[in-house]
């Protein structure tokens, strides 16, 4: 199955194939930084979202294959400090790092560092929220990827990286609200270049510390999984690799992530690709774990050398429940934005709105902080853009709003940007590509309603068209690579500014976005 699987997702297919098998990955898409937990027989994940608003992504799946987004424990990023703010919009590729999320206490907690404010947490009853107010709970910088753990005697604890210094990986206790952290009982208990990814458990009495960090294997440098285990939490631990990881050729390098076992015993493990630079960003995995020698080894061991290797499917850990549809549509009918859709940063709330003209997402134009550069353009809303055979992402929106100097369409950005929208000139309204600074015209515009489209395939290439019906769509611009950047992959998304003034709006009134399931 695993020789397949990896064929075919390297043709577009992924998740659930409908016959009780999955292909890996199980989202095709920028599921960074992933944890997952089993609360009955519920399963919840969380993913980082760096700089994008609302932060943490929260997830939720019955069968460990087919997830969706339900939520984010972080409403305003502003919470965490004013660079992630519209007038501001200083954290590309900071701000919310991988973190973990537990079940104690009849509540759900997140716990996640950012590189630069430190470290942050927030509780809640229902996981899709909503989540107190963020909490603080160590204002420092150079910290990163955290889990908290709560041992049978109540007492609570933190693991967490100072990449800062040296990778050093320490355990702190934790007040017993566990929104501080007891500074005089941390104590490194590793330390190795690179040493991250941290999580702990407990599991038949052994505590078990699992990280990745980079070693040199075959005469190349990766990041290789790692286990430590003890009787005593502190130790002495003993440690053992636990999967091969073979980089970007191969597997790219999963890592990050979290054991959880089903409801009937078995184990898996939740991770990302983690290495980057593909437009699809890091995507999500499912592989099952073997308790070996009391060892818990993710994937195959194929050679058996004791250590796990890359899974690209198998069968379905629980039958039963549908496949999940990547359905990003929205047509604005809610009184909130569906889950799925996050900010660039975090956006200026007098600028958009989906009650003046109920139906509709309203977006107003602002003026950027840099008005030659796309990136400081402020309430830019997106979703992520999947990698899978066929992609076609199209919003219909009203232009009858619009004022002199307001341009507004549709985007995609990582690192670069292209748009595909419209520019309001001297009274009248003008078709206009952007490819990161480089502009093609198009023709006049004189209709109200306006549909805009991108197009791509696995290859991540992508086309715009546009159309004036709804029925006819015609391509415009040149094609453009889907890319990655500040830790993210691509995102395709919505935006409107005026560099002359803070005039003009557009109504947005449907996103549709149709991804396939299955390759050739």
């Amino acid at each position: 199955m695993e020789v397949n699987s990896y064929l075919l997702s390297q043709k577009g297919s992924w998740g659930d194939q409908g016959d009780g098998t999955y292909v890996n990955p199980v989202l095709p898409g920028d599921y960074s930084d992933p944890d997952v937990i089993r609360v009955g027989d519920d399963y919840y994940g969380i993913s980082s979202t760096l700089h994008c608003s609302p932060g943490m992504a929260v997830l939720h799946s019955k069968d460990l294959v087919n997830w969706s987004m339900i939520g984010h424990v972080v409403n305003d990023l502003t919470s965490i400090g004013p660079e992630y703010n519209y007038d501001s919009m200083n954290r590309y590729g900071r701000g919310v790092w991988a973190g973990a999320i537990r079940f104690h206490k009849d509540k759900f907690w997140v716990y996640f560092f950012t590189p630069d404010e430190g470290l942050f947490m927030s509780t809640a009853s229902d996981p899709a929220g909503p989540w107190e107010p963020l909490h603080q709970v160590w204002e420092v910088t150079g910290w990163d990827d955290c889990c908290p753990f709560w041992d049978d005697d109540g007492q609570g604890y933190l693991v967490a990286t100072n990449f800062a210094d040296n990778y050093n990986i320490h355990l702190i206790k934790l007040s017993e609200d566990g929104k501080e952290l007891l500074h005089d009982s941390d104590k490194i208990i590793h330390q190795y270049k690179g040493s991250e990814a941290n999580k702990i458990y407990k599991i038949n009495g052994t505590y078990y510390f699992f990280h990745s960090e980079v070693r040199l294997e075959e005469g190349v440098e990766v990041r290789v999984v790692m286990m430590l285990r003890a009787e005593h939490i502190y130790g002495p631990y003993e440690e053992k690799e636990i999967i091969h990881t073979h980089g970007m050729d191969v597997d790219r390098e999963p890592n990050q992530g979290g054991l959880v076992q089903t409801v009937s015993g078995e184990w898996y493990f939740i991770s990302h690709q983690g290495t980057g630079g593909y437009y699809e960003g890091r995507t999500l995995h499912l592989l099952p774990v073997t308790w070996i020698d009391g060892w818990p080894i993710i994937g195959n061991d194929t050679d058996g050398d004791g250590i796990g290797e890359m899974v690209w499917g198998g069968r379905k850990p629980i039958n039963g429940h549908p496949a999940a549809v990547l359905a990003a549509n929205d047509d604005f009918d809610r009184a909130v934005l569906e889950p799925y859709w996050e900010w660039n940063h975090q956006p200026n709330a007098d600028k958009w709105s989906l009650a003046e003209r109920p139906g509709y997402l309203r977006l107003y134009a602002s003026q950027p902080i840099d008005k030659d550069n796309f990136f400081t353009v402020c309430n830019v809303i997106s979703q992520r853009a999947f990698r899978t055979v066929r992609n076609a992402a199209t919003a219909k929106i009203e232009i009858g709003g619009m004022a002199a100097g307001q341009e507004a369409g549709l985007c995609h950005f990582a690192q670069t940007y292209c748009t595909i929208g419209v520019k309001q000139l001297n009274g009248t309204r003008v078709l206009k590509f952007n490819h990161s600074g480089t502009t093609v015209w198009g023709p006049q515009l004189t209709v109200s309603a306006l549909w805009l489209r991108s197009v791509w395939d696995i290859d991540g290439i992508n086309r715009f068209q546009y159309s004036v019906d709804g029925v006819h769509f015609i391509s415009f611009g040149d094609a453009y690579q889907l890319g990655w950047g500040n830790y993210r992959g691509d995102r395709i998304g919505l935006y409107s500014y005026n560099c002359e003034s803070e005039q003009g709006y557009i109504d947005v009134d449907q996103f549709c976005y149709e991804v396939a399931r299955s390759g050739e």
